[in-house]
């Protein structure tokens, strides 16, 4: 046992001991108020200073021209306007199958095609010393460092420069082409090699300086999540569904989000607090889904996948409809948030599917109520804004035949 007699004496006979205890005491103290004042999301850059991405989980025998797209059949006898959200992790961020190639060869033609719609940055982000830049930058290093090499051994290699220890490249066995790591080039540049290498759309979101507010560095108050509002400040967007994201650039989330059917009353609070609230380390994913005709390819930025009410389009009759050129088209979107600029990034993956296929599987009948139900959902809006009046009787009729 001890003598607590004793020790008490000793600590009072050693100084350095007392002030070696009041000072772990004061700094306990310190950690602990931070801590709980520290909101998930907010701008307090003191907490989570060091914070990392959770582990990945290799794939070590992972062979892609084997590995079919996922097939996702998102469709419901009602549709609701939510954010229908679910977990997942930071291994399943960015997906490959056999399409792989062929899909990296198109993203290639379309930067060729349409720079400026396909790869966008705001004029902040083009300075080096910015956030928007600081974000890229953070995104580019992580899916190039970390995630590519790790997940997928069997596709991309880590190698580190001959000529200087500091410098590495990531081979991709699959094309033979290598990047560089880090990367010297502009924010542009930067996200142009991320979206040329994987097939994956970003979006990089940032809080708007205006809804922020921080407080005096004195101050122990941390800024109210529930006012911050997220802008989009730069992007890969090779698979746009129907609109052009140069139009977006810039803009809020509730801006951005103008189009879509009482997006205000149903969503705009929700998804702001869900955006400002979001911790690292925890990624969400959601899909939607949509029916696209003949002629409306993977890059729609100017129609083919919404409605538009100032242009008055024929309706399609059942032999109109191709089972293999009308198309299922869903995209499945993920939001984590950068653990050291704290941005957000969305990611866009889009798949299509011949609706012949969706008949084969037996579930043309499914997608056929899931078309009536777009009118019976809490936004009936919403089937006028998938351009349903359309092609919705044509596509069901050509389902149930």
């Amino acid at each position: 046992m001890v003598d607590l007699d004793a020790w008490i004496l000793h600590i009072q006979q050693n100084p350095v001991v007392v002030v070696f205890l009041v000072l772990a005491l004061w700094l306990f103290a310190r950690w602990n108020r931070q801590s709980s004042q520290a909101a998930p999301g907010s701008l307090n850059h003191d907490s989570q200073e060091q914070g990392t991405y959770p582990p990945i989980t290799p794939l070590p025998a992972f062979n892609w021209e084997t590995t079919e797209p996922t097939k996702y059949r998102p469709f419901k006898p009602k549709y609701h306007l939510s954010m229908a959200l679910t977990t997942t992790d930071i291994s399943h961020l960015i997906p490959m199958d056999k399409t792989y190639k062929e899909r990296l060869a198109l993203r290639q033609n379309l930067l060729a095609q349409h720079p400026t719609v396909v790869v966008g940055v705001t004029p902040e982000g083009q300075r080096r010393d910015s956030p928007v830049f600081a974000a890229i930058t953070e995104l580019y290093e992580f899916i190039v460092s970390e995630y590519l090499p790790t997940r997928y051994p069997t596709m991309f290699i880590l190698e580190s420069s001959e000529r200087n220890g500091k410098s590495k490249t990531l081979h991709n066995k699959i094309t033979n082409q290598r990047i560089p790591l880090p990367h010297p080039g502009t924010a542009r540049e930067i996200l142009t090699t991320l979206g040329t290498f994987v097939d994956e759309d970003f979006l990089v979101l940032l809080p708007d300086p205006s809804t922020t507010s921080s407080p005096s560095p004195s101050s122990e108050k941390v800024p109210d999540v529930e006012n911050i509002k997220y802008t989009l400040e730069a992007y890969t967007t090779f698979y746009p569904a129907g609109f052009d994201t140069r139009e977006k650039l810039g803009k809020r989330l509730s801006t951005i989000h103008d189009p879509v059917p009482r997006y205000k009353e149903k969503l705009e609070k929700s998804m702001d607090r869900f955006f400002a609230r979001l911790e690292i380390g925890k990624v969400v994913q959601r899909v939607n889904w949509s029916v696209t005709t003949e002629g409306t390819s993977l890059f729609a930025a100017f129609g083919g996948v919404h409605g538009d009410d100032e242009k008055k389009e024929e309706v399609m009759n059942v032999e109109e409809v191709d089972g293999e050129k009308t198309r299922l088209r869903c995209e499945r979107q993920t939001l984590h948030r950068l653990p050291r600029t704290k941005a957000l990034i969305f990611t866009f993956h889009t798949y299509t599917y011949p609706i012949q296929e969706i008949k084969d599987e037996g579930l043309g009948e499914d997608l056929a109520a899931a078309i009536d139900g777009l009118k019976e959902g809490n936004v009936p809006e919403i089937h006028g804004y998938k351009r349903g009046p359309v092609w919705g009787e044509a596509v069901k009729a050509f389902l149930r035949r």
